[in-house]
């Protein structure tokens, strides 16, 4: 368990395009001084996309039954995913936090079983109208997370940056929701704030108008939220919903491409929801 003297806070930093990563990893430098100790969380699916077509296996996108859209991962693109997001994505944003002067050390989930997820041999996808049952993604759900392992980095004065994947509870790594295992690491950590940043300003009421951002979000309006957010963003509203039920006091939907945009979400630019 975390030491509740020394705040935390946890950062997940997008991997859509448009990010200004040279930005937060400047801005993470700044943040990142005693007695704040931070986490960052990374995506990738913009690295991973792109590495995908070039290989010849575009992604191929999923949604449930209930309205959230994913990635399929089947063996090979688990294999790309991993090349793009975990021996790319996560090296260079531990490049540029070293080059800040800040002592970064990159891992994935399944570093020292830092991430545990539960993994469903049979999804449903709906296309055409249709539920088809998908066998071969391996995608979890982060269900564990070994706070002692990121507890003892945190001591160490390091600044743990951490690539979403994670090893299944039947011994396979699976690609996890990006925001969501920020979420289970902040509730580990018992973190003060988490922040999700983004390519929008934070959650629109009526989606592309970034005229109508939400800036305050009671807890008791999430579920009403799920109604008006748009493809990625339903997963960031359950994300902040499980980091809240997990004991982290804030929760911060922020715009990753303002070029400080982690400072700016603690003035209160973006959805604050707490």
């Amino acid at each position: 368990m975390s030491d509740k003297k020394q705040p935390i806070l946890v950062v997940k930093l997008g991997g859509a395009e448009g990010l200004d990563i040279e930005g937060a990893c400047s801005d993470l430098a700044a943040l990142a001084q005693p007695p704040v100790r931070m986490v960052v969380v990374h995506g990738g699916s913009a690295d991973a996309t792109a590495l995908g077509e070039a290989l010849g296996h575009p992604p191929r996108m999923l949604t449930s039954p209930s309205g959230f859209v994913w990635r399929h991962t089947d063996r090979a693109a688990l294999e790309i995913f991993t090349m793009a997001v975990n021996g790319k994505r996560n090296t260079l944003l531990v490049e540029r936090l070293q080059a800040h002067g800040v002592n970064a050390l990159g891992l994935s989930g399944l570093d020292g079983r830092l991430m545990i997820a539960s993994h469903k041999t049979a999804v449903q996808s709906v296309e055409g109208g249709k539920r088809r049952v998908i066998r071969d993604d391996f995608t979890g759900r982060v269900e564990r997370v070994n706070d002692g392992l990121l507890s003892l980095l945190l001591e160490a004065d390091y600044l743990p940056v951490i690539a979403p994947l994670a090893l299944s509870t039947d011994g396979f790594a699976v690609n996890v929701d990006a925001d969501r295992a920020a979420a289970k690491v902040a509730s580990a950590l018992e973190a003060d704030t988490l922040v999700l940043l983004t390519a929008a300003p934070g959650l629109l009421r009526a989606f592309p108008d970034e005229d109508t951002l939400i800036a305050d979000l009671p807890r008791g309006r999430l579920d009403a939220a799920m109604d008006f957010a748009q493809g990625r963003m339903k997963k960031k509203i359950l994300g902040a919903r499980e980091a809240l039920a997990g004991g982290v006091r804030r929760v911060i939907i922020a715009d990753g491409r303002r070029p400080r945009p982690i400072s700016d979400a603690l003035a209160g630019m973006g959805t604050t929801i707490q």
